[in-house]
């Protein structure tokens, strides 16, 4: 690695086009030459470039995340334009290009290294490193609840204050005064003196000369003037009057459309094809072997999935070929068998001699099933190879991981390949994956025109990556007063966050371990994540201590907490806004859970109806969350909203069943979503902290099964310790109250 000079990260600002460019440089020495050529061009990248202003002071803000509905756009923006103070209604927003450059140096550092301090001369040096990272690793990710978290603290914030520090000390400079007394405001630089105030483009150029100190200061939170209000967000516009592209809206000049039919059983190869019933359904038709599935070309989606179901697909063989459901939890079972195979993720006191000890020990076991992911948009992309260039279109959230596998695919170098992403309908962790561009340019090399793959709904249901089943056996110890003393939990898969099975609750001896089992079936990145299954493992079972214990659920949680202020406040604003004590009628109840997850804490309450007959309703949900500090309040809220919606989905129906080595659900039929009409009232309140900011994306989505399952407990006795909750038979029957 060359060596990192100080001004690695903060680096220098260029002129091109009549726009100022001001960026956040990973690489050693002043590189404006090869930027200013690069920005001259329409649609080539701008290397680690993050802002522009033009001549009529417009400011264009670039994004590296992928906006797919969390208003990631609107946010990161708004830190940069709040910390350059510019004026919000000049600024313009636009995804980052598919480009190294923008590798994802600061979610990276936020992974591997938040909350560790730096001496200042070293600041240069560890950016260089995490950026590096992203690089190697292809990786331009939104993902994590991590965009605000960490693009927003080590890149978008600082590239802000940055650019106002170069504009600043250009005026200073050109009316012969002092920088102290220079001010900024919307966009306008003024030195009250002399009475002089001018728009930042006055001074774009002599700002695009100038170095910049490496750690400019960033704002306090009382000199906020955007960060922390609910702006106008810009990709909501575009979605109501039809103009949003998403990916699955690319079109092209005599572009063509394949849809596929992959081996039903992962891992399994195409054996034969026999054509004989295929019809000549319209001008041009092509199918094509994919090894592990098998593509149909034609001059409309459903003139190729016409066509597709008249083949006669055989494939080979597999170990997996008879494997069901019930045999992959055994195996899970047998596995949790083998404490030599254990890892361990916490281990302290004396767990043995606290269960000898105990007034009390309960051991229970709980279980998730296989999930998927089903966006609204189904799997997509878009590739037109040309002679010299390969040009892709899709909503993804790894465009720098999709450029470098399709130019591993079609044989080309990475800067020939053009990646042009769009809005996504949903992700959700899955369309991180690259699987679809390697499908659609392995068929693009046997055209000479534009392809566009589209999966049907089935193909997307039994083709994903899916969140793990898995199980988990818990054993705690409980004296005479009802006080836990022991803590033991052993269960399935490992992924992340490595936080997700750890527990903030006060309790002296804890034994967390887990065992990692074979599985046919393809794991991927699912909302949350671990968060989403222990979540509900732990404040389910933590529930159930509370009762054992003979106290109400959130008086028991407060005292373990007594060292963690932050969910005392989230856990007691929780009990007072849901009103936790008033009493409900027969038939109805409330549940409680308190997860903290990607840097943000969440409480929640549901309130629950469940009728004679068994059916059951959540009426209300009560979500306090403290993610430090909300930077866009509505958003923040509507992520909110989002996550509890896509879990309570999941807790209510949400079920991967596997049948003779392949997925049996196939469409919302079987898989079945929630519906407007079932949809619960949602009340968020916010709570701001003095904690760095935490994620929005996702830490709603783990704690609305156990606090639906808490509730349901509360109301018929019937604890839930399998999902999903419909097929438990709640009917009154079965009460045990």
């Amino acid at each position: 690695m060359k060596k990192w000079t100080r001004r690695a990260f903060i680096g220098t600002g260029v002129l091109a086009g009549g726009a100022a460019i001001f960026g956040v440089a990973i690489r050693p020495g002043n590189r404006a030459g090869e930027m200013a050529g690069l920005l001259s061009k329409s649609g080539e990248t701008l290397l680690n470039i993050w802002l522009k202003i033009g001549t009529d002071n417009l400011i264009t803000v670039y994004i590296p995340h992928a906006e797919m509905g969390q208003g990631v756009h609107t946010s990161l923006a708004m830190m940069l334009a709040d910390e350059l103070d510019a004026d919000w209604d000049k600024i313009k927003i636009e995804e980052a290009p598919s480009n190294k450059e923008y590798a994802s140096g600061g979610v990276i550092r936020g992974f591997i290294a938040e909350g560790k301090a730096y001496p200042e001369f070293l600041q240069d040096t560890m950016n260089g490193i995490f950026n590096t990272i992203g690089k190697v690793m292809h990786m331009e990710l939104t993902g994590g609840s991590a965009s605000v978290r960490f693009t927003g603290k080590y890149v978008m914030r600082v590239a802000g204050a940055a650019a106002r520090q170069m504009i600043k000390q250009a005026a200073a400079q050109a009316w012969n005064v002092p920088i102290e007394e220079i001010s900024t405001d919307k966009s306008m630089v003024s030195h009250i003196k002399t009475n002089k105030t001018e728009p930042y483009a006055r001074f774009a150029e002599a700002a695009a000369k100038l170095k910049m100190e490496a750690q400019p200061k960033l704002k306090d939170r009382s000199e906020f003037k955007i960060m922390g209000t609910s702006t106008q967000r810009n990709d909501i516009p575009p979605k109501v009057n039809g103009t949003a592209k998403f990916g699955i809206d690319a079109q092209l000049p005599n572009m063509k459309y394949a849809t596929i039919k992959a081996a039903p059983v992962f891992g399994a190869k195409v054996k034969s094809i026999d054509e004989s019933g295929l019809t000549q359904r319209a001008n041009f038709q092509k199918v094509i072997n994919l090894e592990n599935a098998v593509a149909v070309v034609s001059d409309g989606y459903w003139h190729a999935k016409q066509s597709l179901s008249d083949l006669k697909i055989t494939f080979e063989a597999t170990p997996n070929d008879k494997v069901n459901t019930t045999e992959i939890f055994d195996s899970f079972a047998k596995a949790l068998g083998n404490t030599g195979d254990f890892n361990s993720d916490r281990k302290a006191g004396d767990v043995e001699g606290a269960f000898k000890t105990a007034s009390k020990v309960i051991e229970q076991t709980y279980k998730v099933p296989f999930l998927a992911h089903t966006a609204m948009e189904p799997m997509n992309c878009t590739v037109w190879l040309q002679k010299d260039k390969c040009e892709v279109w899709i909503g993804c959230q790894n465009p720098l991981g999709i450029q470098n596998a399709v130019a591993d695919i079609v044989e080309m170098s990475m800067d020939q390949v053009h990646v042009y992403n769009q809005y996504l309908g949903g992700g959700f962790g899955r369309k991180s994956e690259t699987d679809i561009a390697q499908q659609a340019a392995k068929i693009a090399k046997e055209l000479s025109f534009p392809v566009k793959l589209l999966w049907s709904r089935e193909e997307d249901v039994q083709q994903d990556k899916y969140r793990d089943a898995s199980i988990s056996e818990f054993k705690a110890a409980l004296d005479k007063s009802g006080k836990v003393t022991a803590w033991q939990n052993f269960y399935t898969f490992k992924n992340h966050p490595k936080e997700a099975t750890l527990i903030p609750y006060a309790i002296e001896n804890q034994y967390i371990a887990n065992v990692i089992p074979e599985t046919h079936i393809p794991w991927g990145n699912w909302r949350s994540v671990d968060a989403s299954k222990h979540g509900y493992f732990i404040e389910s079972f933590v529930d159930e201590l509370a009762h054992a214990a003979q106290k109400d659920p959130i008086v028991f949680r407060k005292e373990m907490l007594a060292k963690h202020p932050r969910m005392l406040k989230v856990l007691e604003t929780a009990a007072k806004k849901s009103g936790w004590s008033t009493v409900l009628p027969k038939g109805s109840g409330r549940g409680i859970s308190l997860v903290e997850s990607f840097g943000t804490i969440v409480a929640e309450v549901a309130e629950v109806h469940i009728s004679e007959e068994g059916q059951i309703r959540v009426n209300k949900v009560t979500c306090v969350a403290d993610a430090g500090f909300a930077m866009h309040p509505d958003g923040f809220i509507a992520q909110m909203e989002s996550g509890i919606i896509f879990g309570l989905t999941a807790a209510l129906y949400g079920e991967i069943n596997i049948e003779n080595g392949a997925v049996k659900e196939s469409n919302f039929h079987d898989y079945q979503m929630l519906r407007m009409s079932e949809s619960p009232e949602i009340v968020t309140h916010i709570i701001n902290s003095d904690a760095q900011p935490g994620g929005a994306g996702e830490p709603s989505t783990p704690g609305i099964a156990p606090a639906v399952c808490n509730a349901i407990f509360a109301i018929t006795g019937i604890r839930v310790r399998e999902l999903p909750i419909k097929n438990q038979d709640l009917s009154i029957g079965k009460w045990v109250v």
